[in-house]
């Protein structure tokens, strides 16, 4: 699967080989093709919105006006960014009659001053509350590696991930609570971000939980998502310039990140270790305790049920029958966490914060899988809650150490062309952003070669 970048969708542009108008034909007549998954990834498909983007872009680009690399380029929104006129779903029925957005979010008024032409509205897990990507409500997009057993994308950016791999959109903009950027990206094989969250604006969201929520791109490159990423962030675009691996230091954790791991998964990630180290990077193993005490630290609830606990309790007092009754039960799991206990746990996070930096100080970046098995069918999780429960832990695991962290990091394929897809995880501290990204465009040349 090789999807065109920014790069090469905007030198097109440029060449006058396409335009915006034909670019969003093509993205939407793939989201509405009754044989494609289109009815599955979107909430809501914006045509006629997107057609008058497209247009007034070709317009100023004949004028010789170009605002991004963005510009012209199709682009999807997970369904829980505010858009004014629009009421916001969040992948639920619950919210559908509410008032509509009276204004954008953020992130969405810097989409569309760069030029982005907005096609729809993606679907993902209701209220982003899971990192399988199942919807019981609006049906789950198959991923695209194994349509014939229909496996999972991934969540919650479900939807944004197969609007990028279907060709529906050329990046999807989601959320990361505990990994639903890199997750989707991972089984999916694309490239996904997640940013420290301080940088993002959250505001206009319908929050997950606001100490964790992060906003990142799901995209064809490292690249796209440097791009990207500095767009939503009100950042210059940054340089293509990577920093070199001969020299670079990454830690491998040793502490509950590589348990677990399928053959395929190990395989590759055994593989992209050994690449790294021909080309000069010092693979260094780490022992991180710190990842092990997650489990007692969360032992009265989590930060993400609290705070979505908080947000959903008037509504699960009256429609709690219209939620996914699995996501409504990991919602009210918080209702017994006390106030003194939310308090407890943000404390004892900022000193495992300054643990874990003090730890991973010395390193460039933390390499690992980003998931650590392949992804299993939509129909074994449907039909068992043992089945669904054990593999949401198992595949949020690693992901979740770095929203914990406050950090920042990038899963990028690492498998080989007919196997599997495997995201490779590059991580670091808060506002490591930059080197993280740089990083992983050297890793990625590395790996195409």
């Amino acid at each position: 699967m090789r999807l065109p970048t920014l790069q090469s969708l905007s030198a097109d542009l440029s060449a006058g080989r396409t335009t915006a108008q034909q670019l969003t034909a093509a993205a939407l007549a793939r989201a509405q093709d009754p044989a494609g998954e289109g009815a599955r990834v979107f909430t809501r498909l914006d045509a006629e919105r997107a057609r008058a983007a497209a247009q007034a872009s070709d317009t100023l680009r004949a004028a010789g006006i170009v605002r991004s690399p963005l510009e012209g380029v199709p682009v999807s929104i997970k369904d829980l960014f505010d858009v004014t006129g629009q009421v916001t779903t969040a992948g639920s029925v619950v919210l559908k009659g509410a008032a509509p957005a009276t204004r954008n979010a953020p992130v969405i008024d810097r989409l569309i001053a760069a030029g982005a032409v907005i096609v729809g509205r993606t679907n993902m897990t209701e209220f982003a509350f899971s990192g399988l990507g199942l919807n019981p409500h609006y049906g789950t997009p198959k991923n695209p590696w194994d349509r014939a057993t229909g496996r999972i994308p991934g969540g919650s950016s479900s939807g944004a991930a197969v609007s990028v791999t279907d060709g529906m959109a050329a990046v999807g903009i989601g959320s990361d609570t505990g990994g639903s950027v890199r997750i989707p990206s991972a089984l999916c094989g694309l490239t996904g971000f997640k940013p420290t969250q301080r940088r993002v604006p959250i505001a206009g969201t319908v929050p997950l939980s606001t100490s964790l929520d992060s906003i990142g791109p799901l995209a064809a490159s490292v690249r796209d998502c440097a791009i990207v990423d500095a767009i939503l962030a009100g950042e210059p675009v940054p340089s293509e310039a990577a920093l070199p691996l001969r020299g670079a230091r990454l830690a491998i954790p040793q502490t509950l990140a590589l348990d677990g791991m399928d053959a395929q998964v190990a395989t590759a990630f055994k593989r992209a270790c050994a690449r790294l180290a021909e080309a000069g990077a010092l693979l260094a193993p780490l022992a991180i305790p710190e990842f092990a005490e997650l489990g007692a630290l969360h032992a009265r609830g989590t930060l993400a049920a609290a705070e979505a606990w908080a947000w959903h309790r008037g509504l699960l007092a009256k429609h709690e029958t219209d939620y996914d009754r699995r996501v409504a039960s990991r919602i009210r799991g918080a209702q017994a966490m006390g106030a003194a206990d939310y308090i407890d746990l943000q404390q004892a996070r900022r000193r495992w914060i300054a643990q874990v930096e003090a730890r991973i100080a010395s390193y460039d970046a933390l390499l690992m899988p980003t998931v650590p098995v392949v992804a299993p069918a939509i129909a074994d999780l449907q039909a068992s809650d043992d089945a669904y429960t054990a593999a949401n832990g198992l595949i949020l695991r690693n992901s979740t150490f770095i929203n914990f962290l406050d950090g920042c990091a990038l899963s990028l394929p690492c498998h080989r062309a007919g196997e599997a897809p495997v995201g490779l995880t590059l991580a670091g501290p808060a506002m490591a952003d930059a080197r993280i990204l740089a990083l992983g465009a050297a890793v990625e040349a590395l790996l195409a070669a």
